[in-house]
Formats: C-alpha cells, sequence, structure tokens
C-alpha cells in the first residue's frame, strides 16, 4: 500500500494530504476577512497554488474544485478572480454552492483535488 502523506498537520487536520499520485486539499480560507470577495478568493487561489507546489504539481493538474460561497450574490466577484487565475485550457470540473461558513466573516472557501505530475 502508498504511505499517506500529510502537510501542516494539525489537531483537528491537514491542509494536505498526499495519497496514490494525488493531492487532497482542505477547505482553503482567506488569512484577511475583510478583503472583498474577490479579495478573498483571489488569496485563498494564491494559497491553493503554494500547497500544490509544495506537493509538486500545480493548478493546471486539478481534478475537482468545490467553492463554498457565504452569498450567491457575490458569485460575479469570485468568478472574476478564478477567471483570471485559472490556467487556459485546464478548467476543472467546478461546483459552486452557497454555504455559511465557519467564521462569518469569510465569504469563500475552496477544495481541490490535483494529480501529481
Amino acid at each position: 500500500m502508498s504511505e499517506i502523506k500529510r502537510i501542516n498537520v494539525e489537531k483537528r487536520l491537514s491542509d494536505m494530504a498526499i495519497y496514490n499520485g494525488v493531492a487532497y486539499l482542505a477547505g482553503q480560507v482567506p488569512d484577511d476577512s475583510s478583503l472583498n470577495m474577490e479579495g478573498q478568493t483571489a488569496q485563498v487561489l494564491a494559497t491553493i497554488d503554494k500547497l500544490l507546489a509544495a506537493a509538486g504539481t500545480d493548478k493546471s493538474r486539478i481534478l475537482m474544485a468545490q467553492i463554498f460561497v457565504a452569498n450567491m450574490a457575490e458569485f460575479s466577484g469570485m468568478n472574476k478572480a478564478w477567471d483570471a487565475w485559472v490556467a487556459d485550457g485546464n478548467a476543472p470540473p467546478r461546483a459552486t454552492v452557497e454555504a455559511r461558513l465557519a467564521n462569518p466573516d469569510f465569504k469563500v472557501e475552496i477544495v481541490v483535488t490535483a494529480a501529481l505530475n
């Protein structure tokens, strides 16, 4: 059996687990919750880039993205940041749902699964 490698392990969760050639990221949230939806999304996507790089992969290898937004009225702000970030020709399957997030100041949380290089 393949070993499970966990990145940034804390008591409650890890930021990422790598198993059998796939990186599974926990839900990533913004560091600065005072930003607007576009800003929070861009910040989360930058964090995802860093985690994927730590796993030896990148956003062009994302297999699936799940996006949780606190208010669907701000959907366009999230999409603006997403569209500027997503790799041309490599837009992954994606689901976006409205959800009450753990911190009421968070506007977005993103979960991705990516193939390793």
